[in-house]
């Protein structure tokens, strides 16, 4: 992950936010664009910052720039180009989600970039699904919103907001979404890899912390997704949604 600033000083400041937000639509389409912001100047009128986050240096320069979605983006900048100041790509070195003494550590959820990454993360991993030829059948007639459902039930399981609880009926709704299914083993480590593969994808944090806490839940939960969709499979049909740290979690016990 790589964050891009670019200081602008333009003469028409709402002209050029015009152009902006149109130019924002093909940006926040590009898997390479993990994140943007435009920042006005509260003290100078006409400076402007934007800031993007990038899956890498790479993927902006030679994906990003070779796409459509930079000939539909620069089509609306491009007449502003000559009032850029500064264009460099940064890497953080100070995190405030780093541990601080006397202060609380990050859940996994803020680690990771909180939900707008595990939004990217599920419609990146469902768009490889769909055409993979041995779980692309299970998710033939998939609900349009599915790759949102699971997004949300990530985001709670790693320490966010409890809307998968709030909005689906957590856990016995999940549940439900696994019995009878008679899921296979080939089909869980067909899964689980993709999910990896999208994780590097979007530029989930790569420290081995991160990753192995990040592995050891989807190890986790698959496993008890193919256990509870057996024939005559008898799991428990309520129990609060896991959470997950950065240890392993322990057993439910009702």
């Amino acid at each position: 992950m790589i964050v891009e600033y670019i200081r602008y000083r333009v003469p028409r400041p709402e002209e050029f936010e015009a152009a902006y937000r149109r130019a924002v639509v093909p940006l926040g389409r590009a898997p390479q664009c993990l994140d943007y912001e435009l920042s006005r100047c509260a003290d100078e009128p006409g400076v402007y910052i934007l800031r993007i986050v990038w899956t890498s240096a790479k993927g902006h320069l030679e994906g990003f720039r070779g796409s459509e979605h930079f000939t539909e983006f620069f089509a609306e900048i491009k007449p502003y180009v000559a009032d850029i100041e500064e264009m460099r790509h940064y890497e953080a070195v100070v995190r405030k989600t780093e541990p601080v003494a006397g202060k609380p550590e990050p859940t996994l959820f803020d680690w990771a970039g909180g939900a707008a990454a595990f939004e990217r993360l599920t419609e990146t991993f469902y768009g490889h699904v769909r055409e993979d030829e041995v779980i692309g059948p299970l998710f033939a007639h998939m609900d349009p919103g599915h790759p949102r459902y699971v997004a949300l039930w990530l985001a709670e399981v790693f320490g966010g907001p409890d809307r998968y609880t709030r909005e689906r009926g957590g856990y016995a709704h999940m549940l439900s979404q696994h019995l009878g299914r008679h899921l296979t083993e080939r089909q869980r480590r067909r899964w689980v890899s993709l999910l990896m593969d999208a994780a590097d994808e979007v530029g989930l944090p790569a420290d081995p912390e991160f990753r192995a806490a990040f592995a050891g839940y989807i190890e986790w939960g698959t496993r008890l997704a193919v256990q509870n969709s057996q024939p005559g499979a008898t799991p428990p049909l309520q129990a609060p949604v896991p959470r997950w740290g950065w240890g392993v979690a322990p057993p439910y016990r009702p």
